[in-house]
């Protein structure tokens, strides 16, 4: 999933680490690198892969839960979602 645009990350700057992480993420989402069924890397891989702690990359995963980019299935991982329809359709 990562890739050579990386996002610099910057702790001590005044965004949230695992919003910073989020959005990469949900802009590889939009732009179709990672299609819906997409399997994300885990908790550990994407701690190692963006230089972060787990702890924020287990909140940058929930983030995009809460965004409905992504779905969790425990034991299997966390997937690209299918998109929502717009309202009114």
């Amino acid at each position: 999933m990562p890739d050579d645009d990386m996002p610099v990350i910057n702790p001590a700057g005044p965004q949230l680490v695992y919003v910073v992480v989020a959005d990469h993420i949900a802009q590889q989402i939009a732009d179709g690198r990672l299609p819906v069924g997409a399997r994300l890397m885990g908790e550990l891989a994407m701690a190692e892969a963006y230089g972060i702690a787990r702890m924020t990359a287990g909140r940058a995963v929930r983030e995009l839960r809460e965004r409905g980019l992504v779905i969790t299935v425990r034991g299997k991982g966390t997937f690209v979602a299918e998109p929502e329809p717009p309202a009114g359709d």
